[in-house]
């Protein structure tokens, strides 16, 4: 797990909450997630309201710059749904079926990312996905479905 632990005031948190991510999001996280937050609502997926606006929430605790993120001005956020997890897990008024959304919603993303780089993180992923039920590796499909349409154009 990514150790970093940024605080809330450290140039890495507000500039990833509100700034830049990476490559793959136009946007921050605060408005990465009100895209998705978007996209759920106008396909009427609301049992994913939730974990649209959670979903990375951990990120700019995790926030990070690798030599590479440094060339372009981007960040990394390694671990990003684990942290997410970690900090809605005993919230009280939000449900396991969300807090499961948050925790595993990179998970597929994962898997095909490590496949070559790092197969034994590939395989440990692939035993939490065969895990879960078929109706919730379904819902994690589309709920990265949503999650993508929210990312905008690449940067590149």
């Amino acid at each position: 797990m990514n150790n970093t632990k940024n605080h809330i005031f450290s140039k890495p948190f507000l500039r990833s909450l509100f700034i830049i991510q990476n490559e793959w999001h136009q946007h921050g996280v605060f408005v990465h997630s009100l895209r998705v937050f978007w996209n759920v609502l106008k396909h009427g997926e609301f049992k994913f309201l939730a974990a649209a606006l959670l979903h990375d929430i951990g990120k700019p605790f995790v926030a990070y710059q690798k030599p590479k993120d440094l060339e372009h001005n981007q960040y990394s956020f390694t671990d990003h749904e684990e942290r997410s997890y970690q900090i809605i897990k005993n919230w009280p008024f939000i449900s396991r079926y969300t807090k499961e959304l948050v925790r595993y919603h990179y998970l597929i993303r994962d898997i095909s990312k490590h496949k070559t780089k790092e197969p034994a993180r590939s395989q440990a992923k692939e035993k939490i996905w065969k895990r879960l039920s078929s109706s919730m590796q379904n819902d994690l499909k589309r709920f990265m479905m949503y999650d993508d349409l929210a990312k905008g154009k690449k940067r590149r």
